[in-house]
């Protein structure tokens, strides 16, 4: 392992260098090897399966949840073993590794360079031309490393000591020369020098670099102190050191630093308040953990479980079923849908094992329940033999489950695993659960019972299985008692605070205050909710939990998109996390932030009682400033490695009003994957209403519309200024160059016409300079300031005239809202009147509409009729069968007198339909007439009130 824990390396006698990435690695384990073909090759060096228990570390790595590899090493004794397995856990779950600086990324791939050696210890010549291939011709890079003194012959090898970081960083910036940082040097001092003195770094530190809305007392504005430490820190040259200048290439060196990264580094480590209940947090969820590709053939994986938890996930599903074995062990699969399955109690060991590796906060297991009664036991039993204490089978002393009573917080679940599933009515769960430990009981004494009897005649006792065999007929034998609900007494007993429930309304759960209940909706149901009862939804989130997953024609497991679910507060919004999809990127960008530890707080508003929010709200929430986002993209850097053309694509997710999606894109450049320079306009996110909710994402596709390289930034912790954004491949792993050179701007929104006043306030100085200049020129037009004399008599004059238009105002003001009242009145009943005739008038148009459509009914059946009778007197006078004219006649009356019986009938159901379809549309408007009168009654006595209040304060202010 390196210095700085980016990669392990190993090295075998005789062959190349090997290096896994640390980034790559999701787990650490000590088990032993299950591969035939491994177990063969260990044992040819001399270890046996016996010399490997306790020796042997499994690294399980890859570049998503699903494509994973397991490397296999093997310490000289136990202790090694220990120190190597903990040693690589503490390395690689420091999420804040993926989200390094430009800079370090350099320094990393130098150092994977540098391991890449050839048998001879050398670093060959192509593996430094495969990094730079792509818009480059060999020739180039050849012509570079001989300018830098390094070997440059396409065969060539180099020497391990001479290929520093030095020497490779100015490969680097031969072959990606970074024009765009020059220029913008040039722009910054004038570009008339070559460096930049204190002043102008100060200037550009201050109005480039730094968010105007930030609290000058928090986040100071950048003083020659500062400035000069930056310029220690990263300039290259002594000279223009000691004399407080910065030279170009500085500047670019601080550009590409941790110092200057795109988002608040704090935002990456647990920075929100954990104590708040349960359902004030957003919580990573999955949906259907167990597979690993599709919904429909799919496979079934346990490794799935530990993937899932381990990349953050709080939140996990089994579905679970009865087995297919004699003993029926339960089994975790999607059933009916041609899945394969795994055993329930692996995927219990697998939780255990990697619940609380990535964070120390609550996991909540998701019951999809399909196991008959008897395997419900197995289930409970499973959970409790293998979580131990780690599973909350009571709810805590602080936190009773009574109506009213908030959920505890993350901080009080910590190291804890809940149970989501269907419980008893507490009367039947205690009295199932007592006669079936009664039975059990019973059962048991017996089987000891007969065991004695049997010991004289047989001596053979009972093993494992025959004892497991017993228990399980003891179980079965057990007779339930019919329930409203379908669960396991024992099962019922140990589900607490995730108590899931079939949703009656919001009405409903808001009258019962029950904030352990908890529901399910697929999107489709959760879609519909949010249009017909949006703020309810997201006050029914304030006070209990819901969980949102994919419908189920999604076969291909593909995801909804998150973000509108996440609008309403909707705590588990559940993915599938084995598709890297848009969604899936949103929620792990999303869940990056506090620490990657699943849970993330809702912003204020969606979590207190006394404030209303409305998901699809177009003006501004109280209490939130809306922002002004602007995005422009200058160039990317080693975007890939062929010679293609890329474009970068910046969206906005959040409220529907703020999501802005494939409207802005760079130009296409061509044939250049390695340093595209794009130079696009500013992409302009006017008015984000909602910033604490809204994401930003940065993606790049090539000419072929495939997506090379994403960054999803939440708005929340995002810097302003020239920032390089490290890009990420779909499953949200750090890309190794990879990076997208942009400025961003963040303001807060002001509305047309305000600008000027905002500008004034936001920089009084400047604006009293302004003004100051104004006087000096009035002065030069000949107008004097008056004396001070005059301005003292003048003040005490103005004072006189404030007060008595002081009480001449309040005198008008009572007047004018006396006469405001009558008037008002007047207007209101005015308004109403209009109303009332437009609606008569509408009801009118209406009652015309349905006659025009009974009139037009009534004629389409005549015809049809008529047809009809045509037809049928056609169908008789073309029958050759009919031999004479009497019969013909005859037939013709029986015809006729058939249909006209029927067509009285059809008649007489058209009348009773159209009379009903009248009477309804009478008792309808004579109800919204009503309505209109009782409105005019209500708004006329809240007008009074209104006027009455308005008087009193009125009265309090002329009397202070």
């Amino acid at each position: 392992m390196d210095e700085f824990g980016f990669f392990l390396t190993w090295k075998s006698e005789g062959k190349e260098g090997q290096v896994l990435e640390s980034s790559l690695i999701n787990s650490i384990r000590s088990t032993i090897p299950k591969d035939p073909k491994i177990l063969s090759s260990l044992e040819a060096m001399g270890k046996s399966e016996s010399d490997l228990e306790g020796h042997t570390i499994c690294i399980c790595s890859g570049p998503d949840l699903v494509n994973l590899s397991f490397t296999y090493m093997v310490a000289q004794n136990t202790d090694v073993a220990m120190q190597w397995t903990e040693g690589l856990r503490s390395l690689i779950h420091n999420f804040r590794a993926n989200s390094v600086c430009p800079m370090t990324c350099l320094r990393r791939h130098w150092m994977r360079l540098s391991f890449l050696t050839n048998v001879n210890g050398k670093i060959p010549v192509r593996s430094i031309t495969r990094t730079f291939a792509s818009g480059k011709t060999e020739k180039g890079i050849f012509q570079a490393l001989k300018d830098l003194g390094l070997p440059s012959g396409k065969n060539d090898d180099i020497e391990h000591s001479l290929f520093t970081f030095d020497k490779f960083y100015a490969l680097t910036q031969k072959i990606c020369p970074r024009t765009d940082i020059e220029e913008l040097f040039k722009k910054i001092n004038g570009g008339k020098i070559d460096h930049l003195n204190i002043d102008q770094l100060i200037h550009f530190l201050n109005e480039s670099q730094r968010d105007p809305r930030l609290n000058e007392i928090l986040f100071p504005f950048y003083d020659s102190k500062r400035a000069m430490q930056i310029i220690e820190r990263y300039e290259p040259d002594e000279k223009l050191r000691r004399r407080g200048l910065m030279s170009s290439d500085g500047f670019c060196r601080y550009l590409i630093s941790d110092e200057n990264a795109p988002v608040f580094q704090d935002r990456l480590e647990l920075y929100q308040d954990m104590g708040h209940p349960l359902a004030h947090y957003f919580i990573s969820s999955s949906h259907n953990t167990y597979l690993t590709g599709r919904q429909f053939g799919g496979k079934s994986s346990v490794e799935m479980y530990r993937q899932v938890l381990l990349s953050g996930c709080r939140c996990v599903e089994l579905d679970c079923w009865d087995g297919k074995g004699e003993d029926q062990d339960p089994i975790v699969t999607h059933g009916k849908a041609m899945c394969t399955d795994v055993l329930f109690k692996d995927v219990i060991q697998a939780i255990k094992e990697t619940a609380f590796v990535a964070s120390e906060y609550p996991v909540i297991l998701s019951f999809e329940n399909h196991c008959t009664k008897p395997q419900q036991y197995k289930l409970a039993r499973y959970c409790e033999d293998i979580f131990g204490e780690l599973l909350l089978t009571e709810p805590l002393e602080a936190f009773p489950m009574e109506p009213g009573r908030p959920l505890p917080s993350a901080s009080d679940l910590k190291w804890k695993i809940l149970i989501k599933n269907r419980r008893l009515k507490p009367e039947v769960e205690q009295k199932e659960l007592e006669d079936f430990k009664k039975h059990m009981e019973a059962g048991e004494i017996s089987t000891s019972t007969n065991a004695e009897e049997d010991n004289d005649a047989e001596p053979i006792g009972m093993n494992g299985a025959e004892t497991s065999v017993d228990v399980q007929d003891l179980i079965n034998s057990y007779h339930y008692v019919a329930a409203t609900t379908n669960v396991h007494p024992y099962l019922s007993s140990i589900v607490n605070y995730a108590q899931a429930v079939k949703f009656l309304g919001f009405e409903v759960a808001e009258e019962n205050n029950i904030h352990h209940n908890m529901s399910s909706f697929n999107e489709t149901t959760g879609l519909g909710y949010l249009k017909t009862s949006a703020i309810e939804f997201v006050n029914y989130n304030k006070r209990q939990m819901s969980r949102i997953y994919p419908k189920g024609g999604r076969v291909d497991s593909s995801n909804y998109m998150p973000q509108i679910f996440w609008n309403a507060g909707c705590q588990m919004v559940s993915l599938n996390f084995q598709t890297p999809d848009l969604a899936m990127q949103l929620n792990q960008g999303k869940f990056e932030y506090n620490g990657s530890c699943g849970y993330l707080l809702k912003p204020d508003f969606m979590c207190r009682p006394d404030r209303t929010f409305d998901p699809f709200s177009e003006t501004p929430v109280d209490g939130v400033i809306a922002a002004t986002c602007t995005v422009q993209v200058f160039s990317g850097q080693f975007l890939s490695d062929k010679k293609l053309g890329t474009y970068v694509e910046v969206d906005m997710y959040g409220l529907p009003t703020d999501t802005i999606r494939r409207e802005f894109r760079t130009k296409m450049v061509m044939n250049n994957g390695l340093n595209p320079v794009y130079s696009s306009e500013p992409f302009v996110f006017r008015k984000v209403i909602l910033p604490d909710l809204a994401v930003l994402r940065i993606a790049v596709y090539d000419d072929s519309n495939k997506l090379i390289g994403q960054r999803i930034l939440p708005l929340d912790g995002l810097q302003a200024g020239y920032r390089h954004i490290s890009l990420r491949n779909e499953g949200n792993k750090p890309l190794s160059l990879a990076t997208v050179f942009c400025k961003i701007i963040l303001k807060t929104y002001v509305p047309d016409g305000f600008s000027a006043i905002v500008d004034a306030l936001s920089d009084p100085k400047k604006y009293l300079s302004i003004c100051e200049k104004r006087v000096d020129q009035m002065k030069a037009m000949g107008i004097e300031e008056v004396s001070t004399v005059f301005c003292l008599i003048f003040v005490a004059q103005v004072r006189n005239v404030v007060a008595q238009q002081s009480v001449d105002w309040s005198a008008m003001v009572r007047s004018h809202h006396t006469e405001a009242r009558g008037l008002g009145d007047q207007h209101v009943l005015q308004q109403f009147e209009h109303l009332r005739t437009l609606l008569l008038s509408i009801q009118q148009q209406h009652r015309q509409q349905l006659q025009l459509l009974h009139n037009r009914q009534g004629k389409d059946i005549r015809a049809k009729q008529a047809k009809t009778s045509m037809e049928s007197g056609k169908a008789i006078s073309q029958d050759k069968s009919i031999k004479n004219k009497a019969e013909r006649e005859r037939r013709v009356r029986e015809l006729n007198s058939g249909n006209t019986k029927k067509f009285l009938e059809e008649r007489k159901r058209l009348y009773l339909r159209q009379s009903k379809e009248t009477e309804q549309l009478q008792v309808a408007q004579r109800e919204q007439l009503e309505k209109l009168e009782k409105s005019i009654q209500q708004v006329l006595l809240f007008t009074v009130k209104a006027c009455f209040h308005h008087h009193g304060k009125i009265n309090v202010y002329t009397h202070y």
